[in-house]
């Protein structure tokens, strides 16, 4: 879902768009021209507009290095997969934008071994990029057709340790609790009470929180309790399905 990070570097893209003009639709095989072109993109991407600010978590730039960004937006947004913006992919939902990506990812601090939980699959990229770090993904998606294409693209690109569920991210998934990291990519106005319970002791959460005004909240739950540290102002699409009291 949207998030938007520092303006900073913000030109980012009239190169890396023109970079990969002229590539093919999902699911077809690109020839190898337009294939370099994509990696080209990739690695423009992740030197400016990641690591020119300040995301410096070698396994995260990797792995984000390794996923095809432009097979999880629509065909008719393709051409700017690599830009320095969020992008819309339908049903009032984004892809957010690529530095925000980086930057929870990052916040998240996980391990091979973990189990994460997501709220708010969208796209499925954000998925995608954890796959490349950790054990499994269990992402929950309340638009039944968002979730579908997530399931769709997370499998005919290779990505088999991902879970998706459609369903209301404010419940989280009991069954599969505790989760040692627990991420959400739309704001809830305030933290789900569900997701706290949820998280490991031990554990760390990472998501927007807010109304109109948003920041991204690190959530760390101890034996003692939970903290909460604010970071970045953010904007990302509100998480829906909230239950009434």
């Amino acid at each position: 879902m949207e998030g938007r990070g520092p303006r900073v570097l913000r030109r980012v893209t009239a190169a890396a768009a023109a970079l990969v003009l002229g590539a093919v639709a999902l699911g077809s095989r690109a020839p190898a021209a337009a294939q370099a072109e994509w990696e080209a993109a990739r690695r423009q991407m992740i030197a400016t507009q990641m690591a020119a600010r300040g995301i410096a978590e070698s396994a995260v730039l990797e792995a984000i290095g390794r996923v095809p960004r432009h097979l999880f937006v629509p065909p008719e947004s393709r051409h700017l997969a690599y830009a320095d913006q969020p992008l819309p992919i339908g049903y009032d939902q984004t892809i957010s934008q690529p530095y925000i990506v980086a930057y929870m990812t990052e916040a998240l601090q996980v391990s091979p071994g973990h189990t994460v939980l997501e709220i708010g699959t969208g796209s499925g990229y954000q998925a995608a990029v954890l796959a490349e770090l950790v054990r499994e993904v269990y992402t929950i998606e309340i638009v039944p057709e968002l979730a579908e294409q997530a399931r769709r693209t997370l499998a005919e690109t290779g990505y088999r340790n991902v879970q998706v569920r459609t369903g209301n991210g404010y419940l989280g998934w009991p069954e599969r609790a505790p989760f040692p990291r627990i991420i959400a990519t739309a704001a809830p106005s305030e933290i789900p009470p569900a997701l706290i319970e949820q998280l490991a002791v031990g554990g760390r959460m990472v998501l927007p929180v807010g109304e109109g005004l948003q920041e991204i909240v690190i959530v760390t739950k101890t034996a003692r309790g939970v903290t909460e540290r604010r970071t970045l102002p953010v904007r990302f699409v509100p998480m829906v399905g909230k239950p009434r009291p």
